[in-house]
């Protein structure tokens, strides 16, 4: 065995589990995310142990230790133990039969040795057995491509990825999360394979994917992995390469919107909506009569792109509406003063987490633009400012906010029904731009003045 003494300190749990095992007469090692990320020195949760136990004995084993454990995959070797309270998962040594659905074995064939199992894994970083005296076994030179920064592919690239196609965007997530390169030949695998995507269902395609823009290296891994994505959004390949010829761009429109997600913080929310904020721009680019680019309207053609793309991604129907009143109005300016920021807040449905959204998304945008343009991020630090000066004195930007309701407005002889409402818009406009104060009394004379 390829085994080299590297300690890694074992959570309790793990080696206990390990313990259990051996005592009782079979061989088990500390596999998986783990081992992978105490090589980085990077903090894990999940413990999974394989063993040569078959998993009945396996049971068996933990049950007359005082362990309780659950069926939790027993078809492929799986149980859960619950260990002081805590969770391991301890596999059987196994080898994969035939995927015929791009995603799960047919069968698979339980085995007496660690290299075995090890050989069926997605990527080399992910192959690797620690033990607690015999320290690690990396057939594969997983910890060599950890050091180098490398995704490598366990043996030959192509059948990985048409075993289990969800493997090709765990490789692009471990490249956003990790700062990864993918190695070349792993790479081109996962662009040949990308059709595959199509049989996976689209809830595991959109977590794999909330993973990857949402990581602290989306930038390198959306340029690296562009080629692959565009099987799921289309729209990547127009924009990969378009040149936007204006003299407020450095960057074709796939590179800006790469470092408009960089330049985000790490939530879902502004990280798709940053993803999808320029989407539209191939389609309405046209250049002046000087050769200049303009985009009139990308907005809404980058809407009418996100918005189907979001539903095929199985996206909350929620987070679909608030990213595209982002991209709706990403473009606006926005005067730092009280009425205008009240008037954006009563755009968005008075949803102040939006706001401070959009002052995200305009501070990322500005960064990823020419360096002139990165002035704009105080103005967006600004807009901040005067929403908190708008909270602070509890000033109004939505119905709720009004000092009058419909209630109010019925007592005035006005008939229930679509007048109420738009009496009520009426009033909340006139409180925004200052005409009237938010008073019961004055709000209801100025009512009954219209």
């Amino acid at each position: 065995m390829n085994e080299r003494h590297t300690t890694i300190k074992l959570p309790a749990r793990a080696s206990a589990s390990i313990e259990v095992l051996e005592r009782a007469g079979f061989e088990a090692w500390c596999v998986g995310g783990f081992v992978r990320d105490s090589l980085m020195g990077r903090p894990s949760g999940d413990i999974d142990v394989a063993t040569s136990a078959p998993w009945q004995e396996a049971q068996a084993a933990f049950e007359e230790a005082g362990y309780r454990t659950h069926e939790t995959g027993v078809k492929h070797g799986t149980i859960t133990v619950i260990v002081d309270g805590e969770t391991v998962e301890v596999t059987t040594y196994r080898i994969d039969g035939p995927y015929t659905d791009a995603r799960h074995p047919d069968s698979v064939t339980f085995v007496r040795d660690i290299a075995s199992d090890l050989d069926r894994r997605d990527f080399t970083m992910n192959a690797i057995a620690y033990h607690p005296r015999r320290g690690l076994f990396d057939p594969h030179g997983g910890s060599a491509d950890i050091a180098a920064k490398v995704i490598r592919a366990v043996g030959e690239p192509k059948r990985r990825f048409s075993e289990d196609a969800l493997r090709i965007l765990r490789a692009c997530r471990f490249a956003s999360q990790l700062g990864f390169a993918i190695e070349a030949a792993t790479l081109r695998s996962m662009e040949a394979c990308a059709p595959l995507l199509s049989s996976i269902a689209s809830e595991r395609i959109s977590k794999e994917l909330q993973g990857f823009v949402c990581a602290p290296h989306v930038h390198d891994a959306l340029i690296e992995c562009a080629d692959v994505l565009a099987h799921l959004m289309p729209e990547l390949s127009a924009m990969k390469g378009f040149d936007q010829r204006t003299p407020y761009h450095v960057y074709d429109v796939l590179e800006h919107t790469a470092y408009v997600m960089q330049n985000t913080p790490p939530y879902p929310l502004v990280r798709w909506a940053a993803l999808f904020h320029d989407m539209g721009k191939p389609r309405a680019f046209f250049a002046g009569e000087d050769g200049v680019g303009h985009f009139y309207g990308h907005a809404k053609l980058s809407i009418e792109l996100a918005r189907p793309t979001m539903k095929r991604l199985a996206l909350p129907s929620s987070l679909i509406d608030d990213v595209l009143l982002l991209v709706r109005y990403h473009d606006d300016v926005i005067e730092p003063a009280p009425k205008a920021v009240k008037r954006m807040l009563r755009r968005l449905d008075g949803r102040v987490d939006l706001f401070r959204a959009m002052c995200d998304l305009k501070r990322g945008d500005a960064l990823a633009q020419a360096p002139q343009c990165h002035g704009r991020v105080a103005l967006a630090d600004e807009l901040d400012r005067v929403l908190d000066g708008i909270l602070e004195a509890q000033e109004a930007f939505s119905l709720k906010d009004l000092a009058v309701n419909g209630t109010d407005l019925i007592a005035l002889g006005i008939a229930p029904g679509p007048e109420i409402g738009r009496l009520l818009e009426e009033v909340l406009e006139a409180v925004i731009d200052e005409r009237v104060p938010n008073e019961k009394s004055s709000l209801l004379a100025f009512v009954q003045m219209r």
